[in-house]
């Protein structure tokens, strides 16, 4: 009998998503292409995956919400009779979907909330690279294997719809993007627009519909030279603007980790969070920011949405200068 076909459960946020892109590829070269159940604002990076066969789309805060949605989506799961389902988001939820698609291995780690429902259990580092980190669910590496990087899997549509919007706008390469939202509030640096305003390359200004406020703010401090795509391009277009650039200037968000995912320079600017946490940029791929020696860092996983202290130190405290910096001391930053 032929072996079922494998599913990951990965329904965390966007950058969330293209860390767990690694896992996908050394699960494929073991079992094929994998199917993939993600938040549908995720779904796009994944389709175009080569090591994904099928992206099923869970909208958990909406069409799908509550029990009936829960239900109708078990219902789909089981009829595929997955062998398998890899778990790397460590949540009730994503376990009790593989758990009653009646999924005979359900595998997570065992410090998961819901590791009771896990059929194994794989003891989950606390040092490394988040994208490294996932890694050991996919059990020992094959003799031969190299570990897989993050990839976002752009289309030869997507390379042509960023050249087409930076044609539209007059920006010749090289430039540099910036990615100035979060949706955490205290991760936004707010040096975005002095930042630009300082730069000598045409800047281009990312981010999502909900972020275009803020891009056009940025964009207009260097009136002509700068320009704003926030909601004008899908994810995989923003990427393929990413990948043109000659860098992406970033706060810790989706940006960082899609950059990661095409191979463009970084320079990340961390303030609630710590690079130690595990996610920031890939050894070698880019430059980190941030204010040492607050006690108060990291003072939570994701940042909060205020500073708890009413202080904000940890971006307040880190100045224009210092991110110039960062972006000379990369490969042809010029800042």
């Amino acid at each position: 009998m032929r072996p079922g076909p494998v599913l990951v459960i990965q329904t965390a946020f966007l950058g969330d998503v293209v860390l767990t892109t690694p896992l996908l590829t050394r699960l494929a070269a073991r079992h094929g292409p994998v199917d993939v159940v993600t938040a549908p604002t995720a779904a796009e990076l994944l389709e175009s995956h080569p090591a994904v066969r099928r992206v099923i789309a869970y909208d958990k805060r909406g069409a799908d919400r509550g029990l009936a949605g829960f239900r109708r989506l078990t219902e789909r799961l089981a009829a595929e009779r997955y062998d398998a389902a890899y778990l790397p988001h460590r949540s009730w939820r994503s376990a009790a979907l593989a758990l009653c698609a009646h999924i005979p291995e359900r595998i997570g780690f065992d410090d998961s909330p819901a590791a009771l429902l896990y059929s194994r259990r794989v003891p989950r580092s606390r040092a490394g690279h988040e994208s490294a980190r996932l890694l050991p669910l996919a059990g020992p590496a094959q003799p031969a294997a190299t570990d897989a990087d993050m990839q976002v899997a752009l289309t030869e549509g997507d390379r042509a719809a960023a050249d087409a919007w930076l044609n539209g706008h007059g920006i010749s390469e090289p430039f540099v993007a910036v990615a100035p939202g979060s949706i955490w509030g205290t991760k936004r640096w707010p040096g975005y627009a002095e930042l630009v305003a300082n730069l000598a390359q045409p800047v281009v200004v990312l981010g999502s519909a909900a972020d275009a406020p803020l891009a056009a703010d940025v964009a207009a401090a260097a009136p002509g030279r700068a320009h704003s795509a926030a909601g004008a391009m899908t994810l995989r277009e923003s990427a393929a603007l990413i990948e043109r650039a000659q860098l992406l200037v970033t706060n810790d968000s989706a940006p960082l980790h899609l950059a990661g995912g095409v191979g463009t320079p970084v320079v990340a600017v961390f303030g609630p969070t710590t690079p130690a946490q595990g996610f920031g940029p890939r050894p070698g791929r880019g430059v980190v920011v941030q204010r040492s020696g607050l006690w108060c860092r990291p003072c939570s996983p994701h940042g909060p949405q205020h500073c708890p202290l009413g202080h904000h130190a940890c971006m307040q405290q880190i100045p224009v200068a210092r991110v110039l910096e960062a972006i000379r001391a990369l490969p042809g930053g010029q800042g």
